[in-house]
């Protein structure tokens, strides 16, 4: 596995954990006597704040620690160097590409809701759903093409 490939699975991982915990806590309300917007909006901060913390703290514990088993396994103090080339700028690119259609079509999905007739609080919770499960995609959609040597 190249280092890009391990950057994308521990964001997708990450991902994971955090959708989860807003199923989790969504279906909780819902099954309490449904949405309650005080509950929602902290629930909406803590996922967000979470994605954004998770994702980078899993990026920088990666790196140092795919330095240190680098440096374990050559037993040399020379550093690795991590390149993207124009392959990795492709498939990530297209990883993109996924996301934004997958988001696009959950936001869809979320103004309909909104349409026929269910309250605000359900359309933003599917917007935050949707982009969550929009980056899950395109992760997967990554790996993919890293493993079919794209």
């Amino acid at each position: 596995m190249t280092y890009q490939e391990k950057s994308i699975a521990v964001s997708l991982v990450s991902h994971l954990l955090i959708v989860v915990y807003y199923l989790v806590n969504l279906f909780q309300m819902q099954q309490a006597g449904g949405l309650v917007s005080a509950k929602v909006f902290s629930l909406w901060a803590i996922v967000i704040v979470s994605t954004i913390i998770v994702n980078i703290i899993g990026n920088i514990l990666t790196n140092i620690l795919l330095s240190i088993v680098h440096a374990i396994k050559t037993r040399s103090e020379h550093v690795e160097k991590f390149i993207e080339d124009e392959r990795d700028k492709l498939i990530g690119l297209k990883g993109s590409k996924v996301s934004y259609i997958a988001f696009s079509i959950g936001v869809l999905i979320a103004m309909l809701s909104f349409a026929f007739g269910q309250p605000p609080l359900v359309m933003f919770s599917l917007l935050i759903l949707s982009s969550i499960l929009g980056e899950i995609i395109g992760d997967i959609s990554q790996l993919y093409l890293y493993q079919k040597g794209f």
